[in-house]
């Protein structure tokens, strides 16, 4: 596919003016057609925009491609990369995407920035060659853990309860925290497996009551969160309800009970760090929305890791190992399989219509 960026006049001018003129360069990999194309079009945006706003004079070009989402379409914007002659890769949103192009760029050591994806792909684990892959959000081991450590600190003289969905990801979390709580020296009150998609969990809520829970961790979905919520309401029971990052999905506004709490990371646009990103995404005419901070950030980091390269040894994964980054998202450093040291995990309590930083 020829290069292909969805951005404005003004994006489009200083990227084709940089095109022109620069050696170095950077890999774009998104699904910019398609389902996800909203998605993949932040990721381009956010990527390009930070890359244009480069002002060292030795700016690297850009090659776009659209992978769809797709295992094929990953494969096939893989090989484009190493025709291209990239030096590093920013993007996917899909693992299937990610696990094709895995084995083509590793062939040439070709380090891949994702700001999306979390979790290491079957091709990784089932190899013992490291794919230079850094991963900007966090991973899920950084959200048990982290979620643990919030948890153990607020219930040491709690009694507390853990409950999930029933589904992989719900049932996995809950366990990873309980498992991670018990380390610590803390066991729940009562453990369960909920019905999910019940407008009603008065039963539910009735148990918990019965083992004298008062806090209860909620391995689910948002909308089973706020049915425990409605329920603990209306048997007049004084239950503080914590979920994950599951509650940021679209809900209807006080479909939660105030004062729900949601362990999770804060939204990037809201991050002090991320004034500067957001001011330069508004002026190219876009939404700082999505992924495009988090991109914008990824950007940052491809920028840095080429002008270090210039001068000191060793190769970008390396370099991408061994420094910290300073970007839109804060602080940025990678371990050594690649994913990002952090300290991102926060309290958030709604308010009835968004959630807010809980203020201790």
């Amino acid at each position: 596919m020829t290069l292909l960026i969805r951005t404005t006049t003004f994006v489009l001018g200083l990227v084709f003016c940089t095109i022109a003129h620069a050696k170095d360069k950077i890999g774009v990999v998104a699904p910019i057609s398609g389902a996800f194309s909203r998605l993949g079009n932040q990721l381009v945006d956010g990527t390009v925009i930070a890359v244009a706003s480069d002002k060292s004079g030795q700016a690297p070009s850009i090659v776009i491609r659209d992978d769809n989402c797709t295992a094929a379409g990953g494969a096939e914007a893989a090989k484009q990369m190493l025709q291209s002659d990239v030096l590093l890769v920013v993007g996917f949103l899909c693992t299937e995407s990610l696990e094709a192009a895995l084995p083509i760029l590793g062939q040439k050591g070709i380090a891949i920035i994702s700001p999306a994806i979390r979790s290491q792909t079957l091709t990784e684990l089932r190899t013992d060659q490291r794919y230079p892959v850094f991963r900007l959000a966090p991973s899920n081991r950084n959200e048990v853990n982290e979620t643990s450590a919030i948890l153990a600190d607020r219930w040491r003289t709690t009694p507390f309860a853990i409950i999930d969905d029933g589904t992989i990801f719900g049932r996995e979390l809950g366990s990873a925290i309980r498992q991670g709580l018990e380390e610590k020296g803390l066991k729940p009150v009562f453990t369960d497996t909920y019905r999910p998609g019940l407008d009603n969990q008065n039963a539910l809520v009735a148990r918990l009551k019965r083992a004298g829970a008062t806090q209860v961790f909620v391995g689910g979905e948002r909308d089973d969160v706020a049915a425990i919520g409605r329920s603990a309401m209306a048997l007049y029971y004084p239950l503080t309800i914590i979920g994950s990052e599951a509650l940021n999905a679209v809900g209807k506004e006080n479909d939660l009970a105030i004062g729900t709490l949601m362990i999770a990371p804060r939204a990037d646009q809201t991050l002090e760090s991320a004034r500067a990103a957001k001011n330069a995404i508004e002026l190219a005419g876009k939404v700082p929305e999505g992924y495009a901070i988090a991109a914008y950030a990824a950007g940052e980091i491809a920028l840095d890791v080429l002008q270090a390269a210039r001068s000191q040894a060793g190769s970008i994964s390396e370099l991408l190992r061994k420094t910290t980054f300073e970007t839109a998202l804060g602080p940025v450093q990678f371990d050594a399989v690649g994913e990002r040291i952090a300290d991102t995990y926060r309290v958030q309590k709604y308010d009835g219509k968004q959630f807010i930083l809980e203020v201790n």
